[in-house]
């Protein structure tokens, strides 16, 4: 059971006061990292007056898995506490002190979705060198992760460009081809049709067989005969 490759978690928690506290608007946020494969860490801070900390080590996280009731493997496990303080309605619980505005104890409090198991982690106040170096640490993991988010942001741009590029290539190389074709489908049908007239005679060349043509000497015969026939009139005359 450990906790390697546990990508840092950055939020801003919505804010509950609980028992006596003055309920006035105040604004956290929290960082939840594991330094090493062993131990995690939460820190919450309003980057004034008021920081916190939670540490809970592989054993400890263990614990809470039996206490909360998440069954299935520890992985399993991780994934879950991971969706929850992702989640949209994780709240840092605050009390207050009843003769002061200040903050008596807080608790980062998370579940996946209504229904499902909840964590609730109590948090230890830091002061003076400790909590600046906290708050401290935050704003730097903080910036490093938007500075990688940033990086990513560039990335993807870049290759939708290049890919962008490759796809109006290609779009041409298509249509170069398509072009290519319709010209050789045009050349294809005028051969044909060049073809089609080599092979049908002139209409001058049929008229003139037409008039050259040699009337058979037998019908010659009958047809002088038949002018030469007298009529049933030319008789009775």
């Amino acid at each position: 059971m450990e906790l390697d490759n546990f990508a840092p978690i950055f939020g801003e928690p919505k804010i509950e006061w609980a028992g006596s506290g003055s309920g006035r608007v105040i604004r956290f946020l929290f960082h939840v990292f594991a330094p090493d494969s062993s131990n995690l860490f939460i820190h919450a801070t309003d980057f004034h007056s008021s920081t916190w900390e939670a540490k809970r080590s592989v054993l400890q996280l263990e614990d809470m898995r039996d206490e909360i009731g998440v069954g299935g493997s520890w992985s399993e496990f991780i994934d879950y506490v991971v969706s929850s303080i992702k989640s949209e309605d994780v709240k840092l619980v605050l009390e207050g002190f009843s003769d002061s505005d200040d903050v008596a104890s807080a608790r980062l409090v998370a579940q996946k979705s209504k229904g499902m198991p909840l964590i609730s982690i109590s948090l230890t106040r830091l002061k003076g060198s400790v909590a600046s170096k906290a708050m401290e640490n935050l704003s730097l993991q903080l910036f490093k992760d938007f500075k990688s988010m940033q990086q990513l942001l560039i990335n993807e741009q870049e290759w939708s460009l290049q890919l962008t590029k490759v796809i109006l290539a290609e779009k041409e190389r298509n249509e170069s081809i398509q072009n290519q074709l319709l010209n050789l489908e045009r050349q294809k049908l005028q051969k044909m049709e060049s073809s089609e007239k080599d092979k049908q005679p002139s209409q001058s060349s049929i008229s003139a067989k037409v008039a050259n043509r040699v009337i058979p000497a037998y019908r010659r015969a009958k047809v002088r005969g038949a002018l030469l026939q007298e009529t049933e009139d030319d008789k009775d005359n």
